[in-house]
């Protein structure tokens, strides 16, 4: 059963609907919760408040096939939530540790990179390289204008660029071996 069609059951009441479009965006939640928040309690936190209010209001889905920017909407509230009620607060085992830079940037995954980026950047670009959301949607889930995500994502590309080794330039073969 295609996605939208899940949503619009899950919207009419189908538990086992919702469960199914929960199982299928797992990864991508928990992904997306992770890059805004730090520790893994807070995390499981935001997954599980997320997942009841969404489940709670899913009735109120205008259009189901916006299920997937609805949801995100809700996680990323969830996650700031949790951020500002923990602002202020940090206990001495939460400080983190200097980190020592050994020169091994060559290693650097993409992932990681795109985890550095100022928060702003980092939702656009998973909102619309990982989860392949459209402009106009990822406008939507971050409550901005589809010229402000094209900005972000310019801007996060920019960054990214600078960021990741250049160790490969002048060696793609394109297929050839």
């Amino acid at each position: 059963m295609d996605f939208t069609e899940l949503a619009a059951k899950a919207a009419a009441g189908d538990a086992d609907a919702f469960i199914n479009l929960i199982k299928r965006l797992e990864n991508s939640l928990h992904f997306m919760a992770k890059s805004i928040l730090t520790k893994d309690e807070d995390v499981a936190d935001a997954l599980q408040e997320t997942i009841l209010k969404a489940f709670r209001s899913v009735s109120s889905l205008r259009e189901p096939k916006y299920f997937k920017t609805w949801i995100f909407r809700i996680l990323i509230n969830e996650c700031h939530n949790i951020i500002s009620q923990q602002s202020g607060s940090i206990a001495y085992a939460e400080v983190p540790q200097a980190t020592s830079y050994s020169g091994d940037y060559e290693k650097v995954d993409l992932r990681e990179a795109v985890n550095r980026l100022d928060e702003p950047q980092r939702l656009a670009v998973i909102l619309h390289y990982f989860e392949d959301l459209p402009l106009r949607q990822v406008a939507r889930v971050l409550d901005i204008s589809e010229s402000a995500v094209k900005m972000r994502l310019s801007r996060a590309r920019d960054a990214l660029q600078r960021t990741l080794p250049s160790m490969y330039e002048g060696k793609m073969t394109y297929g050839r071996v």
